[in-house]
């Protein structure tokens, strides 16, 4: 864990990164980055250099529950920015995100790609937020491109 070392109370935050985790709803995923969108940078860190290296502050909370399978926290439901599952594909782990991934329906039996378009989550309700202190996760959801597409003529 040479990422999450940088910080100042690094047990508090993959604490504080589970927490978040066990909020995520089964069926619907989020990301190393919206997680770490949530949480204010550390006293005394940079908000530029937290933002820069926060995701991977995430991912080393979660390779620490991963690994272990640890049952409170939902770790299978955090996935990469670009919906695919980080862990190295060959590892026990990585199995078992898929398998409860695909159960959860929010991975196909052909894909090892979740649509976040469709399944990212939309983050905790503001009053949980306000009452630990995190911000309003940066959403995976796009909004629906409410204007018809007109066809070129040219």
């Amino acid at each position: 864990m040479a990422h999450i070392a940088a910080l100042p109370n690094p047990q508090a935050y993959m604490e504080l990164v589970w927490e978040i985790v066990r909020q995520v709803p089964e069926g619907q995923v989020t990301t190393f980055g919206q997680i770490a969108s949530m949480i204010p940078p550390p006293e005394g860190m940079d908000e530029r250099d937290y933002d820069r290296l926060a995701p991977r502050f995430v991912g080393d909370a979660m390779n620490a529950v991963s690994w272990k399978d640890e049952a409170t926290v939902p770790w299978h439901r955090v996935i990469n920015g670009k919906g695919g599952i980080s862990l190295p594909p060959e590892s026990k782990p990585a199995a078992l995100q898929r398998a409860r991934l695909r159960h959860e329906g929010a991975l196909t039996d052909d894909s090892e790609m979740a649509d976040l378009a469709r399944l990212g989550w939309e983050g905790p309700p503001a009053a949980w937020l306000a009452g630990h202190g995190l911000r309003q996760p940066k959403p995976l959801r796009r909004p629906p491109d409410d204007k018809p597409q007109q066809m070129a003529l040219f």
